[in-house]
């Protein structure tokens, strides 16, 4: 059975309709792709991997030291000198004799040391397991991150979709208001200054547009950085949103949280543990070490000579071995000054440490009271905000029909138009700055998960 034309027509209307909605992007899928891809989270990566390899090297020097040797050797030598032979008469007779000899050699070593006692190895190992915690910490700050830069990038682009929408609405109605302008000057109605007025406004509101593309285009980049591939259409935030309040419902809650739990605080808390342990490596200069050795060592030789004076070769061969087996004792008694110069050096990085700790940590406090204050603040001004766009669309309205009147001007209806467009911008602001300031204060307290881009994910449509 054929469809009839106007069906047809009707049903690939439907499908192109329904295309780009099929086809666009959500914010888990954005993330997604972004956490296989980013760089700056990949590197972060490497980097924890890289850093705890610190904890292996430093307790390798607490493990037994195995090493093996093999020489070998060719030496090839000759001598001259006078000797005397005794004649059967019992005379001696000078003779010039000539000896020249080859000789090989091989050597065969091996060695097992053992430390016995050396208090620095073991603060060594301390600092690097501190290390390798500051790095974990390091990285779970960057993963967290990562889930506030997808969302920021991804509601910067809706944003900025908005204010292209808002700027192109401004210029189409004030392009209307600039023919309406027009018109009314050609009848005599008004004066050539409206036209003036609405052509120049008219004029700034191209600009506008132009502005407010090269943003959106700009946005869109910074989403395919973070993803390496060209953003689709993005789904947008639905028009009703929760306007609920941080849970719990006190600031200094919050905070308590974020000292506890902020990852990038914990690194640093990590980072003084680490310095701690250092200015204990450099004291255990002043201690003394103990070292166990076992040395094995195998060294045959063979080789010719031949003497001029009886023109006869001789062969020897020899094989010697030992094994040794010993400890020492290693006592510090006087470095030049060194030694206590790195304990001082230690001393000043820990309390660098410290003061670095105790910045990061008021950076953390204060990051978090502002989230705080943002979203409370955010849920009003996303209310008032909303009621400000009903007010200038009514007050937009109401000056236009005076206008056509004549007891309003064309600056009028121009202002208004202007305050229509602020207020629209301001409404789309504060949606997606409300979502983002909810995200924010999450990672400031160190809490924010995959889950809680998920339920703003659920916010779009």
């Amino acid at each position: 059975m054929l469809l009839s034309r106007s069906l047809q027509a009707a049903l690939a209307l439907a499908f192109f309709a329904a295309a780009p909605l099929a086809q666009a992007d959500d914010l888990m899928q954005i993330y997604n792709e972004a956490r296989t891809s980013d760089p700056q989270l990949a590197g972060a990566e490497a980097t924890n991997l890289a850093t705890a390899e610190y904890v292996d090297q430093a307790r390798s020097a607490l493990l037994p030291q195995i090493g093996a040797s093999l020489g070998y050797q060719r030496i090839r030598g000759s001598n001259g000198g006078t000797e005397f032979i005794t004649n059967p008469d019992g005379t001696l007779t000078p003779v010039d004799v000539t000896t020249s000899s080859t000789t090989f050699g091989r050597t065969l070593g091996g060695r097992l040391d053992q430390s016995i006692l050396d208090l620095s190895k073991w603060t060594a190992v301390k600092s690097a397991r501190a290390t390798a915690k500051a790095g974990d910490a390091t990285f779970e700050a960057a993963r967290q991150d990562l889930l506030v830069r997808v969302a920021s990038a991804y509601f910067a682009v809706l944003t900025a979709e908005d204010a292209l929408k808002f700027a192109q609405s401004n210029e189409q109605a004030l392009n209307r208001q600039m023919e309406q302008a027009q018109q009314r000057f050609e009848v005599g109605l008004s004066a050539i200054t409206d036209v003036n007025d609405a052509k120049a406004q008219h004029d700034t509101a191209v600009a506008n547009v132009i502005t407010a593309q090269n943003t959106l285009d700009d946005n869109r980049e910074a989403l395919r950085q973070l993803t390496d591939k060209p953003p689709g259409e993005l789904r947008k935030l639905r028009e009703k949103l929760p306007l609920d309040k941080p849970t719990p419902e006190d600031p200094e809650q919050w905070v308590g949280v974020a000292v506890e739990r902020n990852p990038a605080l914990e690194s640093y808390a990590h980072q003084l543990e680490a310095a701690n342990a250092n200015i204990g490596t450099a004291r255990a200069g002043h201690l003394p070490t103990l070292n166990g050795a076992i040395v094995y060592s195998k060294n045959p030789s063979w080789g010719d000579s031949r003497s001029s004076f009886d023109d006869e070769d001789f062969h020897s061969n020899n094989d010697r071995w030992s094994t040794t087996v010993g400890v020492t004792l290693n006592v510090p008694i006087f470095s030049g000054g060194y030694t206590q110069s790195r304990v001082r050096q230690s001393i000043y990085n820990r309390d660098a440490a410290q003061d670095q700790y105790e910045l990061q940590k008021r950076l953390v406090e204060r990051s978090t009271r502002n989230s705080y204050r943002a979203v409370i603040a955010g849920a009003s001004q996303v209310e008032a905000t909303g009621q400000a766009v009903v007010s200038a669309q009514s007050s937009l309205d109401a000056t236009q029909a005076g206008y056509e009147v004549g007891t309003r001007t064309i600056v009028d209806v121009l202002i208004s138009q202007q305050q229509l467009l602020q207020a629209q911008s301001s409404y789309s602001q504060a949606r997606h700055a409300f979502v983002l300031n909810g995200l924010l204060l999450k990672q400031a307290a160190g809490i924010i998960e995959v889950s809680d881009l998920e339920a703003v994910n659920a916010l779009l449509e």
